[in-house]
C-alpha cells in the first residue's frame, strides 16, 4: 500500500508540475502582449494552475484629485491577476462579472501585491477571489471575478498568440 501511495503522490506532483509549467508559459506569453499591464509596471511574482500573484508600485500619475490612488488602478491590478489566474490553463477566459471593495487608501509609492485564488473551476465558468495588500501586509481591496471559458479557443495556439512564435526557454 505504501508503494501505491508514493506512486500516486509522484503522479500528482508530476501532473501539478506540468500544469504549473503550462500556467507560467501562458502567463509569460500574455504578459508579453499586455501593454496595459506593462504600463502599470506589473511584475509577475508567482503563477500556478488557477493562481497568480503580481505586484506593482504606485506612481504619481496614478492618483486622483484627492492625492490617493484612483480606484481604477487598484481594480486594474486585480483584474490582471484575475486574467492571469483564469487563463493560465490555456483556455481563453473572459470576465462575466467582477466586483471590488476598497478597504484602505493607497498612496504614491505604495507597493501593491494582488493574489488571485481559484474558488471554482467549472466546465464553462470559474470563480476567483483576489486580495490586494500593500507593503505593510494591510488589505487595501478585495476583488471577486467570475469568468467564462471558451474551451475551443486557447491563448497559446490562437493566431494572436501562436506558441510557435514563443522564444524557447532553453
Amino acid at each position: 500500500m505504501l508503494f501505491r501511495s508514493k506512486t500516486l503522490i509522484r503522479r500528482t506532483m508530476s501532473k501539478n508540475t506540468q500544469a504549473d509549467a503550462l500556467a507560467k508559459q501562458v502567463v509569460d506569453k500574455m504578459m508579453q502582449e499586455d501593454r496595459f499591464s506593462q504600463w502599470l509596471g506589473i511584475e509577475v511574482l508567482e503563477v500556478r494552475e488557477g493562481m497568480s500573484r503580481i505586484q506593482m508600485t504606485i506612481r504619481s500619475e496614478m492618483v486622483n484629485g484627492f492625492g490617493i490612488v484612483h480606484g481604477g488602478v487598484t481594480f486594474a491590478l486585480a483584474d490582471s491577476a484575475f486574467a492571469f489566474a483564469c487563463n493560465n490553463r490555456n483556455d481563453l477566459s473572459v470576465a462575466l462579472d467582477t466586483s471590488i471593495n476598497f478597504t484602505k487608501q493607497v498612496l504614491v509609492g505604495d507597493q501593491l501585491t494582488a493574489t488571485a485564488t481559484e474558488l471554482h473551476n467549472g466546465k464553462s465558468t470559474g470563480l476567483y477571489q483576489i486580495t490586494i495588500h500593500n507593503q505593510h501586509q494591510q488589505l487595501v481591496a478585495q476583488f471577486k471575478g467570475l469568468c467564462y471559458r471558451d474551451r475551443k479557443s486557447t491563448r497559446l495556439n490562437s493566431s494572436h498568440t501562436d506558441i510557435s512564435r514563443m522564444p524557447s526557454s532553453a
